[in-house]
């Protein structure tokens, strides 16, 4: 077994557990797994103050005040991106997403409405959300669950090495 390379092993037992903004995977043969797993609160306990100095230590807080009935309509198009007109949902999801503003951080379907109807055009939710989930079939977005939902960004391209 000397002249095995650990990336030829077999590597037969997966054991994956996500708490909080963590997110833990094992893998290896079954009794590499299960010792690891004895050994995880001292791992957790190391990992926690290896990473410790990289939490932010100082908390910023927003205040939103209300605008007026009149500022509020072209506040709305400010706050979202502009984008060519097109027919097709699945189109100007991906050029909103493209933008800037799609970049800067995932984004809810919610905040995707939003930004269409800030652009003029009016789907339901529902249809956002069927198209969304095609795009992220095709690979062309990427989506994971947080407290406020899922959240959708574009699909990064690999680079060709």
């Amino acid at each position: 077994m000397k002249d095995k390379r650990v990336g030829d092993m077999p590597r037969n037992f997966v054991f994956r557990l996500r708490t909080g903004e963590y997110e833990v995977e094992i893998c290896g043969t079954r009794e590499e797994v299960l010792k690891t797993i004895e050994d995880l609160p001292g791992l957790a306990a190391n990992l926690h103050r290896a990473f410790e100095g990289l939490k932010p230590k100082t908390v910023a807080t927003l205040t939103v005040k209300a605008a007026a009935e009149g500022v509020k309509e072209e506040a709305l198009m400010q706050k979202y991106p502009r984008i060519p007109q097109t027919e097709k949902c699945d189109e100007a999801i991906l050029r909103i997403l493209e933008t800037d503003w799609g970049k800067w951080r995932p984004r809810t379907v919610e905040e995707l409405k939003e930004a269409l109807k800030a652009n003029g055009l009016s789907y339901p939710g529902s249809s956002v959300a069927r198209v969304l989930m095609g795009l992220v079939k095709k690979g062309l977005v990427r989506h994971w669950k947080t407290d406020a939902g899922y959240v959708y960004i574009l699909a990064e391209k690999e680079a060709i090495t």
